[in-house]
């Protein structure tokens, strides 16, 4: 039997239109999951969910204002079968609103941890009640590096992503006796939309300081994943995995 197959399970991922989250509802599909992709870019995700129906996947759009946490329970209380019984939850979506602390604006604080805490919280709420009926269950929270180590002028982002850290813990212990595993992936700097805009001299700084010498793929962030959402990681939970090429160690 091959490894980390994902065969009858159905699981949803969050922020899934761009970048990470999009890569990782691509790994899910292609080891056997079904997939509900969700993000406030309807547009975006029915291009990406036509491309997995393209190549035999099941998967589904599902726009999502991670904002309005009441909102976001009504629709996933209204999903069909066979999308309605989620086994496998990725919580990925999540904003910046960089700037250095005494500058900083009770609303850029505010929108950072209502989307990336309070969205996963909401999301989360909704989705392991039906875990804990099925005694089955996968929940995996994208955090970052950031959440461990810290960042000047990313004080909102961090304390989001360390927020999600002690949040899993916490659920980690509460669920482990029902079947459900919950764990972190914390990714370092990943080739994505958002790291194509440093300049030749930022990475080349950046890779000075990460062990391996490269940013991140997103490949890497979602075979951490692929190994969480599987049978074979059924006796992990409570677990951060850095996947940061060595930048915290």
């Amino acid at each position: 039997m091959s490894l980390f197959r994902l065969d009858g399970k159905t699981a949803l991922v969050t922020g899934a239109s761009q970048g990470i989250g999009e890569e990782i509802a691509r790994r899910l599909a292609a080891h056997g999951a079904r997939v509900i992709l969700a993000a406030r870019s309807r547009e975006r995700l029915e291009e990406v969910v036509a491309e997995l129906r393209s190549g035999g996947a099941e998967a589904l759009a599902l726009p999502l204002d991670l904002t309005d946490p009441e909102a976001v329970a009504e629709r996933i209380k209204a999903l069909d079968e066979p999308f309605s019984a989620v086994d496998i939850l990725v919580n990925n979506a999540g904003i910046t609103a960089d700037n250095l602390f005494v500058r900083m604006k009770l609303e850029q604080w505010e929108a950072v941890l209502q989307t990336n805490l309070t969205g996963a919280f909401a999301v989360t709420r909704a989705l392991t009640r039906g875990m804990i009926r099925r005694r089955w269950g996968r929940v995996i929270t994208i955090s970052s590096v950031v959440g461990l180590m810290g960042n000047a002028g990313q004080a909102n982002y961090a304390a989001a992503k360390a927020g999600l850290i002690g949040f899993s813990k916490s659920l980690a212990r509460e669920f482990a006796s029902r079947g459900i595993t919950v764990n972190v992936v914390a990714p370092g700097y990943i080739e994505t939309a958002m790291t194509a805009t440093l300049s030749e001299a930022a990475k080349e700084e950046l890779f000075r300081s990460i062990p391996v010498g490269r940013l991140g793929a997103v490949e890497d962030v979602a075979s951490a994943v692929i190994y969480l959402a599987s049978e074979e990681a059924g006796y992990v939970t409570g677990q951060v995995l850095n996947v940061s090429g060595g930048l915290y160690i």
